[in-house]
């Protein structure tokens, strides 16, 4: 094989691998989050200027439902342990938003072209989801602990207090408040 054509190889390769999908490395720093993807930052202080949800509650809701990988999905399901049957749902994306949820999304906010794999639209999609939680269920956009539970279970689902069958769920809502009044503390300093 030609030098050449080893070296344009190489290229593709390298441009096929390590996409914007990848997640930043220290998910537990808040600073070390945005000085490594500064365009996240943005794109939270953006859906925070447009729908009131603070930067920090985004940060902790993204954290726990797709570690910052633009590209998660939720895990297969078998059959007897070993014949897939397809994914758990149809959660995708930084947001782990199901598809209905997001088509719902994309016609009222008149964004077709919305991609959940887009950070920009991942942060749009959860301020307009918790501005319609505060909305339909009186949780304040500052309460990470609620508005997840809400997330989690959509609006129906918390108002009925469908979360409170779940221990698991109750005490994963906990980590997210605490993770985001941990990285509301690290943000002031970082922005320092």
């Amino acid at each position: 094989m030609s030098r050449l054509l080893r070296v344009a190889c190489l290229l593709l390769l390298a441009g096929c691998g390590g996409g914007t999908d990848s997640a930043p490395r220290n998910l537990d720093n808040a600073c070390s989050i945005v000085s490594q993807r500064p365009n996240y930052l943005r794109a939270m202080q953006r859906s925070e200027r447009k729908w009131g949800v603070p930067v920090h509650v985004q940060m902790a809701t993204i954290h726990q439902e797709s570690k910052f990988r633009g590209d998660a999905r939720t895990p297969f399901r078998y059959a007897l342990g070993v014949i897939p049957m397809g994914r758990q749902s149809s959660a995708y994306g930084y947001a782990q938003a199901l598809d209905a949820t997001w088509e719902e999304y994309q016609r009222d906010t008149r964004n077709r072209g919305a991609r959940r794999n887009d950070i920009r639209d991942a942060t749009d999609f959860m301020g307009w989801y918790m501005n319609r939680t505060r909305d339909r269920n009186g949780i304040p956009l500052s309460d990470a602990r609620n508005q997840y539970l809400a997330y989690h279970e959509g609006h129906t689902g918390y108002a009925r207090g469908s979360y409170n069958s779940k221990g698991w769920l109750v005490q994963v809502a906990a980590k997210v408040d605490a993770r985001a009044d941990t990285y509301r503390r690290q943000l002031r300093s970082c922005r320092n």
